[in-house]
């Protein structure tokens, strides 16, 4: 069968970039072998924002009994919660099957094979075209230790339908800490073991601190330098983790062990065929998303470049103005992130250190929640906003945040950085009050 192009695999990046060839008039074959809306929908950053949400209504109503408010029962029936994950992701899920049914688009169920750089196969058809765009997306990494096969990855845990008692964190990054807020919330004794100085290694060093301290006084045993050597079950049944800190072998016992160390490119069959570049990160490709083979793109997670749902979709975009030889203005290099943990964390741009490192000529400022009215009335005073302007061009070159809707508030220093705006601008510019946006202005006007 011959399209004008295949996409394989239909997460965020697939099936937006499938959608949107489908507008400027492109026959598409789509291909996916398991479930429409990928590791973000299914896996990932979806259902784990639903358990957030239900986290989120426990935590409110502990602070509502601070507040004198009489609530009968904090007893929170994990499978409820757990059901309601499902709702959400079905009806997402339901939601993308939907838009692959719009003319144009040809959705395959099954998994891809290349036969050779302008075909693959699949359940025993083949399907061609003169562009094909890989979308594979990425899946857990585990670490070479001894009892490795005994630690959950994020999909187990996401399969869970009662709470352990203990759970014992490996990898303090953004997968990993969102789990630990998460069940710590819902009344789990959680440690959480890292390797690196800090917890979320990518993020601003100050900003990376402050939820460790928020997290530690909620219970969190958060341990930082922490080399995991080994996991083994005990004679009681739970699984004993062994590891080297500063130098000293210690060890933690928990009932159920999350490995969370980050994730690995899923490499579709028969790509060594084509001569496509792998590299140690994932499929090797240009600013346009294309390999080193004419006509095969490879967009998202499988790249390597930036493991996020919405970085998918900008690059599917770009490969896809490439294939029909238009410009856009999507700048890659401005990619927000967000932790959602409470409070939430959010980043764009450089940190501080890559700064020095850069030997850019900077200043950083800081503005905080506590002096916000909106975050006084909410309650949620324990916040920062951290920005970086070149003092030269007068524009941001990163921001980040920590404090509720984060996750938010970064999206309007990302349009300023987009479109070149100056902090003078953002400073100058009226802000709603009482607004947690005040305090991204307030941070702008000290500049």
């Amino acid at each position: 069968m011959k399209s004008d192009l295949i996409i394989i695999g239909a997460g965020p990046g697939g099936y937006e970039m499938a959608a949107e060839a489908a507008q400027h008039g492109l026959q598409v074959t789509i291909v996916e072998k398991s479930q429409p809306g990928g590791t973000c929908l299914n896996r990932g950053c979806i259902p784990t924002k639903a358990l957030c949400r239900n986290a989120e209504v426990v935590n409110l109503l502990k602070e509502a009994e601070k507040w004198g408010v009489k609530v009968d029962s904090l007893t929170l029936d994990y499978s409820v919660a757990h059901a309601r994950k499902e709702e959400v992701v079905t009806q997402l899920r339901e939601g993308v099957a939907m838009l692959m049914k719009q003319p144009g688009i040809n959705y395959v169920t099954g998994e891809a094979s290349f036969v050779d750089a302008h075909t693959i196969e699949v359940n025993g058809e083949q399907y061609s075209a003169n562009n094909i765009v890989i979308a594979t997306g990425s899946a857990p990494r585990g670490l070479p230790i001894e009892g490795a096969e005994l630690a959950m990855t994020s999909d187990d845990i996401l399969e869970m339908t009662e709470l352990p008692k203990s759970l014992c964190i490996v990898g303090g990054g953004v997968i990993g800490m969102e789990f630990a807020a998460i069940f710590n919330s819902f009344g789990v004794e959680v440690s959480v073991i890292e390797f690196c100085k800090e917890i979320l290694p990518p993020f601003d060093k100050d900003i990376a601190k402050r939820l460790k301290t928020v997290l530690s006084k909620r219970g969190i045993n958060i341990m930082t330098q922490a080399a995991v050597n080994g996991v083994h079950k005990t004679e009681s049944g739970e699984l004993e983790i062994t590891f080297d800190q500063k130098g000293k072998a210690k060890s933690v016992v928990a009932e159920k062990v999350l490995m969370s160390v980050g994730r690995q490119a899923v490499i579709p069959t028969g790509l060594d065929k084509v001569g496509v570049t792998v590299g140690r990160r994932g499929i090797e490709v240009d600013d346009n998303m294309m390999t080193n083979v004419a006509g095969i793109y490879a967009i998202g997670d499988v790249n390597g470049r930036c493991m996020l749902a919405h970085a998918a979709t900008a690059q599917g975009s770009r490969a896809l103005h490439h294939i029909l030889g238009k410009e856009d203005g999507i700048n890659l290099d401005i990619v927000p992130s967000a932790v959602f943990t409470t409070p939430e964390l959010s980043m764009v741009g450089l940190t501080e250190d890559q700064c020095a490192e850069k030997e850019l000529n900077v200043t950083v400022k800081k503005a905080f929640f506590r002096s916000n009215g909106k975050a006084v009335s909410m309650g949620e005073t324990d916040g920062l906003i951290k920005m970086i302007v070149d003092n030269e061009s007068r524009q941001i070159v990163g921001c980040y945040i920590c404090g509720a809707h984060a996750a938010d508030l970064i999206q309007e220093v990302v349009t300023a950085m987009n479109t070149g705006a100056t902090v003078d601008a953002l400073a100058s510019a009226i802000h709603g009050h009482p607004t947690l946006s005040e305090v991204v202005m307030t941070t702008a006007k000290q500049f």
